[in-house]
């Protein structure tokens, strides 16, 4: 991989092209607008200093990196990549048009790959130019520091696909776990139902927000707990997961917490927007409820 075509410049997108070019790769950086690429990209060089401010980039490594990445305002300069990942927010219709879209410019030989967290691979395929290099590529936020991917051939997907895919996570230094095309694949399908279920706990009053975040970290050991999770994922994108699996299996055991709806449709998305299950409007995240 010599040039990676990245569409979306949020959280994910802007993490995804920093991954790429600190591992050596030109990255193409596209948005509905230049200014969201060019935004990002400024982004990005901050991040990149608070590494070398930690001496884990030198300020040459830092420079060299950054320069990789060129915002571009449309798809036409994507037909030099080899690798174009959408990165765009978790909704099917987008992507599916996005995949219209850039499929009139991807090359013969490049793969077009999905950041997405639960959209089943085989059925998004439809959208592309050729299924047979159509594949899921699910990062994890904050992608320069998360070590996993999860690869999700489709039906269609051509084992040619998938090596050159898993070729690639592993060029960036990640650690791959290859999933079947099914709901949520392997890591949402197990964390998705467990955030809800907090929800759940939450809303019928079993317990508090800060006292379900604190038996999970301490009695589970985990380093944060599942509403503090929800917030730094966003409650939006949560809601849309759970919505897909539930919506896709039929299975009841899917189905939104009710409170998980509200907060959402209150615009209380988590960290992005300064209050969900915390507030962080303040020094320190106080409990909403």
């Amino acid at each position: 991989m010599r040039t990676v075509g990245v569409i979306g410049a949020g959280q994910m997108g802007s993490g995804i092209s920093q991954a790429v070019a600190q591992a050596g790769i030109r990255v193409l950086l596209c948005d509905v607008d230049i200014a969201l690429a060019e935004k990002a990209k400024a982004g990005i060089d901050k991040a990149l200093a608070r590494l070398v401010g930690r001496d884990k980039l030198t300020p040459g490594e830092a420079e060299t990196a950054l320069a990789r990445i060129t915002p571009v305002a449309d798809y036409v300069p994507m037909a030099d990549a080899d690798l174009i990942i959408e990165a765009a927010t978790e909704r099917e219709e987008i992507k599916r048009k996005i995949f219209e879209a850039v499929g009139k410019v991807l090359r013969d030989d490049a793969i077009l790959a999905s950041n997405t967290s639960s959209i089943p691979i085989t059925r998004m395929a439809t959208s592309s130019p050729d299924p047979k290099r159509f594949i899921g590529l699910h990062f994890f936020n904050p992608v320069p520091v998360m070590g996993l991917i999860e690869v999700i051939p489709g039906l269609a997907t051509s084992a040619d696909t998938v090596a050159r895919t898993r070729a690639f996570a592993e060029m960036l230094g990640k650690q791959v776990v290859q999933a079947e095309d099914e709901p949520g694949f392997v890591v949402n399908r197990i964390l998705l139902p467990m955030i809800n279920e907090a929800v759940f706990v939450l809303g019928q009053g079993t317990a508090s927000i800060a006292d379900i975040d604190k038996g999970c970290r301490l009695g589970l050991n985990h380093p944060m707990g599942p509403l503090e999770l929800a917030d730094f994922v966003g409650l939006d994108t949560c809601l849309d997961i759970v919505r897909v699996l539930y919506n896709t299996t039929g299975d009841s055991k899917y189905r939104p917490a009710p409170l998980l709806v509200k907060y959402v449709e209150a615009g209380w998305l988590g960290r992005k927007s300064g209050r969900g299950f915390y507030d962080y409007t303040g020094e320190a995240p106080v409990p909403t409820r």
